[in-house]
C-alpha cells in the first residue's frame, strides 16, 4: 500500500525543493503557474493509480476496497513527510530544539493535511469507478 503513493510522490519530487527552499530556507518562489500544474498532475496521477489498484484487487475477488483506496491514494503524504526528514537533515541548516520541533510539528500537519486530502481523490475516483463498472452489468 505505501508503494502506491511513489509515483504520485515522483511527480512532485522536483517541486517539492522548490516550496521546502521558499518556506524554510527564505528563497522567493515565483513560479506559481507550474505549481499549479504540478498540483493537478498529483492530483491525476494518485486517483489513477489508486483506480488500477482497485481493479487489481476487485480482479483478485477481494471486494473490500473502500479503506485500501483511501491508504493507497494517501500514502503520498507519509513519502512527503520522509522527504522532510532528507530536507532537515541533507539540505537545511536549522539546529536545535525549537527549530527541529517547529519543522517537524508544522510538517506533520501539514502532510496528515496531504494524506486526508489524496486519500479522499483515490477513494472517490475509485468509487466512481467502481459505481461506473457495475453499473455496466446486466443480470438476466
Amino acid at each position: 500500500m505505501a508503494m502506491a503513493g511513489f509515483l504520485p510522490f515522483s511527480a512532485i519530487y522536483i517541486e517539492l525543493y522548490y516550496i521546502f527552499a521558499s518556506v524554510w530556507g527564505h528563497r522567493i518562489y515565483t513560479i506559481y503557474s507550474i505549481l499549479f500544474i504540478v498540483f493537478i498532475i498529483l492530483l491525476i496521477v494518485t486517483a489513477f493509480i489508486t483506480v488500477a489498484l482497485t481493479y487489481f484487487q476487485l480482479a483478485a475477488e477481494d471486494h473490500e476496497w473502500w479503506w485500501r483506496s483511501f491508504l493507497c491514494g494517501g500514502s503520498t503524504g507519509l513519502f512527503i513527510y520522509a522527504y522532510c526528514l532528507y530536507y532537515y537533515y541533507a539540505r537545511s541548516d536549522m539546529s536545535g530544539f525549537m527549530q527541529t520541533s517547529f519543522f517537524f510539528g508544522y510538517m506533520a500537519c501539514i502532510c496528515y493535511g496531504f494524506f486526508l486530502m489524496l486519500g479522499t481523490v483515490g477513494f472517490r475516483a475509485s468509487l466512481f469507478f467502481v459505481r461506473h463498472i457495475y453499473r455496466s452489468i446486466k443480470c438476466e
